[in-house]
């Protein structure tokens, strides 16, 4: 274990600062959030953690059950709610076309999204950004959260995900989500 890691061991964002908790984005929790790569609450292999640690930054497969009639667009956001920062880290957020029935793995890439795939800021920058946590610090929770939109949000949002995410107008049809984990 890393002094850092042992130092930071108890300081975690936590998950009321999440877009899941966002007044905005309430919905009814209708979808049902899956991928092939890890089981809800379960780990998260290395390919889809950082390079810096030894992964690829690959962004896993990610499949829902029946959006609700009506949806428009779809909203993707990755948290680490494990952070130790004051509110979660936003490893990802992508709007995402019904029509696109899942994700491949890779889809969230920055330079070559998958199709119907637009990528978004993040807190690290745009794209996928896999798990890097500090080491020792303890397991991170990755929460993938996505919501079904009853409208889209038109333009290519440019903002920080704490500014963009709390104007995004619903409403919301339905929303899931999936918690992968990763330590170092």
């Amino acid at each position: 274990m890393t002094l850092l890691g042992r130092l930071l061991k108890n300081r975690r964002a936590g998950d009321a600062d999440t877009a899941w908790n966002l007044p905005n984005l309430h919905g009814p929790d209708l979808l049902t959030l899956t991928s092939r790569s890890f089981d809800d609450g379960g780990a998260m292999p290395l390919e889809h953690a950082a390079k810096p640690v030894g992964g690829s930054n690959l962004s896993p497969q990610l499949a829902w059950t029946s959006l609700p009639a009506g949806t428009a667009e779809l909203l993707l956001v990755v948290e680490d709610i494990d952070v130790p920062l004051g509110k979660p880290a936003v490893h990802c957020v992508a709007l995402i076309d019904p029509a696109a029935g899942e994700l491949e793995p890779g889809a969230l890439a920055a330079r070559e999204p998958g199709k119907g795939v637009r990528v978004l800021r993040s807190t690290i920058g745009r794209g996928y950004h896999g798990p890097a946590p500090v080491k020792g610090h303890g397991p991170h929770h990755y929460v993938f959260q996505l919501f079904a939109l009853a409208a889209p949000v038109g333009t290519t949002p440019t903002a920080r995900p704490r500014a963009f995410l709390p104007a995004v107008t619903g409403p919301v049809l339905g929303r899931g989500r999936l918690t992968g984990v990763y330590e170092r």
